[in-house]
């Protein structure tokens, strides 16, 4: 019995290398990530000097963190970045749940073409539009803006490719009979498609969040004013100082811009991995 639950190589005697391969890798790759985040930690929570040095008998501070929330309104930063997640996602989810719904049960002359073309977006890189976006903002004097941040992004191709893969397979005898029921079309996508469809937005939701709270090339060249700038380029302050670069003071300030999605990761993260797995995401 024992013997029918082994690697053939490992029932014979032999080693189970093809185990041991990706236990070593996922080691290896898990202390990449680790690694970089450990080192973060210990700067952050330790004096200036220590920075440097590895020491047990180093004395654990919070003066960073001080520090650092005290050089910059972080509180306003704080503010703008939620802002900008929640205006980039609400958006997203009303034009890519219209547009998807179109695509996935409506025909219309052309459709295939129109849909073709918002894959193609998929293949085009963000930052090739800097300069069309910023002129367009401009014209629209929007720069300077939150608003101006998020609305290059408020239709996401992949956000329409993903949320109509998933209403191509709801029955189409849902569909039925809620029009039977006198339903018309948005009570349609309201109350059938998008409580079914409810693990892709999950899915697709986190990875709006953490790409839009970690942005930072199109927040920097749009905005101009403290008023306006979300954490990223806030942080961006303490790239250089008078005295030098002070690691301790920036390791702090990064682990209160990256907590959050941390925190949010580390308490959700096994309704993370459902949702893609259940939206199809490889």
């Amino acid at each position: 019995m024992t013997a029918r639950l082994l690697h053939p190589s490992a029932a014979a005697g032999g080693w189970d290398y093809d185990r041991v391969l990706n236990t070593a890798g996922a080691w290896l790759l898990a202390l990449l990530w680790v690694a970089p985040l450990a080192y973060a930690v210990w700067t952050a929570f330790h004096p200036g000097a220590y920075a440097t040095r590895f020491d047990l008998t180093a004395p654990l501070t919070l003066e960073n963190f001080a520090r650092a929330w005290e050089a910059a309104p972080f509180a306003r930063y704080f503010l703008n970045s939620v802002l900008l997640v929640t205006l980039i996602l609400a958006g997203q989810f009303i034009l890519c749940t219209l547009a998807a719904f179109a695509f996935a049960r409506f025909r219309f002359p052309g459709r295939d073409l129109v849909f073709v073309l918002v894959l193609v977006q998929l293949m085009i890189m963000p930052d090739i539009l800097i300069v069309q976006n910023y002129q367009t903002m401009r014209a629209l004097g929007l720069v300077d803006t939150i608003l101006a941040i998020g609305l290059p992004y408020m239709a996401s191709a992949f956000g329409i490719f993903l949320l109509r893969q998933t209403f191509l397979t709801v029955p189409k005898e849902l569909d039925e009979a809620a029009r039977v029921e006198g339903a018309g079309f948005l009570e349609v996508l309201w109350k059938v498609y998008v409580p079914l469809a409810a693990p892709t937005y999950l899915a697709y939701g986190l990875v709006s969040v953490s790409h839009h709270w970690n942005n930072f090339i199109w927040p920097l060249i749009i905005t101009n004013s403290v008023e306006t700038r979300p954490l990223t380029v806030g942080l961006s302050v303490f790239a250089s100082t008078d005295q030098g670069v002070d690691w301790s003071v920036i390791t702090a300030a990064t682990l209160m811009t990256a907590g959050p999605l941390l925190v949010a990761f580390l308490l959700f993260q096994r309704q993370f991995v459902q949702s893609f797995m259940r939206a199809g995401v490889k």
